[in-house]
């Protein structure tokens, strides 16, 4: 009867070695390859050979943005720190957001979007020329490059460029009916409103929620006008902040109206 053979185990030293072995070829192999990779993609062939800039650009050329971001952007097609290509991209002036994608092999894609601006931004005395978008958002820019002759001003805390923005849509139509367009709207520290109008007239809106703000406006246009009519005189002071009423000063004439739109003269 035959024998069956069987299979011999190997001792544990000469098992550990193999497997040793084993694993020195695999890490040999990985770092050969990590050289590789490094040595290919340092090649010119992958060095930043183009920048295709889109988006709606009305203050800036594709190639003037090209000059200003790409002296900023360093690596290359696989090297490029897309997070830091995006900031070299929005420091350029009206550039409000960047989108930088590669395109293989040796390419980049940007996608811009401007700022609109929407009002001039008082910063109570800074240097730098500010305006604010249709977002809320304050910005640095030349003013020069602002088309729109008629932006209002808005003055307050920066924190509150938005909410400020909102008021003044809201405003402007509740104002209309005066004829008149808003030059300038103020919040102070206080919270408290006020209004300068292109006919040189100023408001004093007082303080309380946007809606407050709002319908105490819509209450001191309703009759003011009476007052106007009456007197034939061009509005030059208002101030809604009287609990009874409001006082106005017309051209030579301070006059308290009561809620009734009765005026008084004084």
């Amino acid at each position: 009867m035959a024998k069956t053979a069987t299979p011999t185990t190997l001792p544990a030293d000469i098992r550990l070695m193999n497997v040793t072995a084993a694993l020195l070829a695999a890490i040999g192999v990985c770092t050969i390859g990590a050289v590789l990779l490094m040595w290919v993609m340092r090649q010119p062939l992958f060095a930043v050979q183009s920048i295709r800039v889109e988006g709606d650009l009305a203050h800036n050329s594709a190639l003037t943005i090209r000059a200003n971001a790409a002296p900023r952007l360093s690596g290359n097609f696989f090297t490029l720190d897309l997070s830091a290509a995006r900031r070299a991209f929005e420091a350029v002036p009206w550039v409000r957001q960047a989108i930088v994608q590669r395109v293989w092999p040796n390419r980049l894609r940007v996608l811009l979007e401007e700022h609109r601006a929407a009002a001039l931004w008082d910063g109570g005395g800074e240097a730098t020329d500010k305006l604010v978008n249709s977002f809320g958002e304050v910005f640095e820019a030349n003013l020069g490059d602002v088309e729109d002759e008629a932006l209002p001003t808005l003055r307050g805390p920066e924190a509150a460029a938005a909410q400020m923005l909102a008021m003044l849509g809201r405003l402007q139509p509740v104002l209309a009916p005066m004829e008149a367009r808003i030059d300038a709207l103020e919040l102070s520290g206080r919270g408290s409103w006020r209004v300068e109008l292109d006919s040189g007239a100023e408001i004093e809106l007082g303080r309380g929620t946007d809606d407050e703000v709002v319908a105490r406006t819509e209450r001191f246009v309703s009759t003011v006008t009476q007052v106007t009519s009456r007197y034939q005189r061009p509005l030059q002071y208002a101030d809604l902040r009287h609990n009874e009423g409001y006082a106005v000063r017309l051209k030579g004439i301070s006059t308290a109206v009561d809620p009734s739109g009765k005026p008084a003269r004084k």
